[in-house]
């Protein structure tokens, strides 16, 4: 199965994470063979901590 080769968010883009609603910014971009881009995202979660962690394209929106 080809797997899409190209990033729909750019290095400091705003995104929102689609199921929760919390916003923050892409501070890294993974490319891998087998699996869509990913990102790593920087947000503040809803209890108030900061939190840094690895997301799918298609869990991320842009804002």
């Amino acid at each position: 199965m080809a797997t899409k080769k190209t990033f729909n968010f750019k290095l400091g883009d705003g995104v929102k994470l689609s199921l929760s609603g919390e916003t923050g910014s892409v501070i890294g971009r993974a490319h891998y063979t087998n699996v869509d881009p990913q990102y790593y995202v920087r947000y503040v979660g809803a209890d108030g901590r900061q939190i840094e962690t690895w997301q799918s394209e298609d869990a991320l929106v842009k804002v």
